[in-house]
Order: structure tokens, then sequence, then C-alpha cells
């Protein structure tokens, strides 16, 4: 049986469509329920990236109970 919790402090966050191993460049955006893209439609982000923003998010909390786009 599930029991259901209101109360949970939790973030939901979004990788962009694309997201694989690559460089890291402690650089991302950040956005909300849309999908981000860049200039030229594409949604990207590195696994390594990714996990920067997770640790981010950690760490600040910006985003209590809300979903959190993470792309390039």
């Amino acid at each position: 049986m599930y029991r259901v919790v209101d109360d949970l402090e939790r973030t939901y966050l979004s990788p962009a469509q694309i997201i694989a191993p690559g460089e890291r460049t402690s650089t991302y955006r950040r956005g909300g329920d849309e999908l981000l893209t860049d200039a030229e439609g594409r949604s990207r982000i590195s696994i390594e990236d990714y996990a920067v923003a997770l640790v981010d998010e950690l760490e600040y909390g910006e985003a209590i109970r809300a979903r959190v786009g993470i792309a390039y």
C-alpha cells in the first residue's frame, strides 16, 4: 500500500532532450516546465554538467516544490 505525503520538500530536475557523456564545463541554463533549447533548436547537456546542476540544487535549494529544466 502506498502512502501519499504532501509535505515533502521536493524538486524535479529535468534534463535536456539529449543527455550524454561529454565534457564538464560547469555551465548550464535553468528553466521551468518547458524544454530548454539553444538558438539552433537543440536541447542537450552532458551527464557531467547535469551532475553539477544536481549538486548545485542540493546545496542551494532554489527550486523547492518545482520542476527545473537543465540544458545548455
